[in-house]
């Protein structure tokens, strides 16, 4: 198979993560319960995963490095302790339903810094409007639709000036994008351990730079008497049994990573898009949404003006090709784009893909349009 599906999550990983998963599964217990050497391998394995995102995210405070299920986990943390009812966020038009399901759920009012696609300074004039007049701003690093970089430190930099807190959805950008924490000024940087990180599903990271509320309540194996959740990091945000066996294959995805480093990583992933985008354009009643001013990632859209994204996207994987269509939980970006009526078929890449699979992809799916387009002559 081809897996071109990689911003849902990376199926292909380092063989190290699933070997320390396994090390982990039996050797090692529930860290904080037990000073016997099981629970003692666990913690020290936890606290490792933490000086490892330290390292890769040029951040100085391992203690403020939060273990989440996931980014959707970790955003809900972080909007639910900086946002309340009746706060006005201000969001790009290419959110994730995440963000915006989120910002329903505790009754913010959204407003939307709206941009065109691949443009930079839009973007940056687009929030510049706003965020004198808003609560709070969350903002994705790069459109999990169209791959699109958003100038986030310069976003952010806007933020520190009015007094506003900042919240990175960095979903599509860790382990892919360089993210300095010296330089963001961000209140949380929320992201998955199973997507560009090479980790297992079931991890995700908040970094907190602020104050985060308790979101789940439960056991922390420390101050065991006290009736409120620990008013310290980590322990605030990790209540019960930590995903033991899920972290030590984090910290072995994010070794991988930056031994490679984001910038690498990042820099053959979008190579290879423009790659398929330049195979791809030309296709008769293709829309292909590309980019070679920089600011497109690793992630490509297309539609065809006759052929449903859903059809191509089927007939795809008969071939053993992967890649996602629909709406991509993200309704806004749609409607931003305006493929909202449509949808888009998605493909997106990872550092183990090669140039002739995507070339192999691509000639697929050009014989795929072909075909269909004779069946409806």
């Amino acid at each position: 198979m081809i897996y071109l599906d990689s911003a849902a999550t990376s199926l292909i990983k380092p063989k190290s993560v699933s070997a320390a998963m396994l090390n982990a599964m039996q050797t090692m217990a529930s860290p904080g319960r037990g000073t016997h050497i099981a629970a003692m391998r666990a913690a020290d394995n936890i606290y490792k995963c933490r000086e490892l995102a330290c390292g890769l995210f040029n951040y100085d405070k391992p203690e403020r490095i939060v273990f989440t299920m996931n980014a959707s986990h970790a955003l809900n943390i972080a909007i639910r302790s900086t946002v309340k009812n009746g706060d006005t966020v201000c969001i790009s038009g290419y959110e994730h339903n995440s963000v915006t399901r989120t910002l329903k759920g505790v009754g913010a009012k959204i407003v939307v810094a709206k941009s065109r696609l691949f443009d930079t300074q839009d973007t940056i004039d687009a929030f510049e409007r706003l965020i004198p007049h808003v609560d709070a701003v969350v903002c994705n690093h790069v459109s999990n639709v169209f791959g699109f970089v958003l100038p986030v430190y310069e976003i952010s930099k806007m933020c520190e000036k009015h007094g506003v807190p900042f919240i990175l959805d960095a979903s599509q950008s860790a382990g892919i994008i360089d993210i300095d924490m010296q330089k963001l000024n961000a209140a949380f940087v929320a992201m998955p351990g199973h997507k560009s990180l090479l980790g297992p599903q079931g991890t995700g990271i908040l970094i907190c730079n602020a104050d985060p509320k308790p979101f789940l309540y439960g056991g922390t194996g420390a101050d065991s008497v006290m009736q409120d959740m620990p008013d310290y990091l980590p322990d605030a945000c990790e209540a019960g049994t930590h995903n033991v066996v899920g972290i030590a294959g984090l910290a072995e995805g994010i070794k991988y990573v930056a031994r490679l480093t984001p910038s690498h990583i990042g820099t053959y992933e979008a190579w290879l898009c423009s790659q398929m985008a330049e195979s791809l354009r030309g296709v008769d009643g293709l829309e292909v949404f590309s980019t070679d001013n920089g600011t497109q990632a690793g992630v490509l859209s297309v539609r065809h003006k006759s052929i449903n994204v859903e059809t191509l996207c089927e007939k795809l994987g008969a071939k053993q090709i992967a890649a996602r269509c629909g709406l991509h939980c993200a309704p806004f970006a749609h409607q931003t784009v305006g493929t909202i009526g449509t949808g888009t078929l998605r493909f997106s890449f990872s550092p183990f893909i090669t140039k002739n699979q995507v070339k192999q992809a691509s000639s697929v799916l050009k014989n795929i349009i072909i075909s269909e387009k004779l069946i409806n002559m």
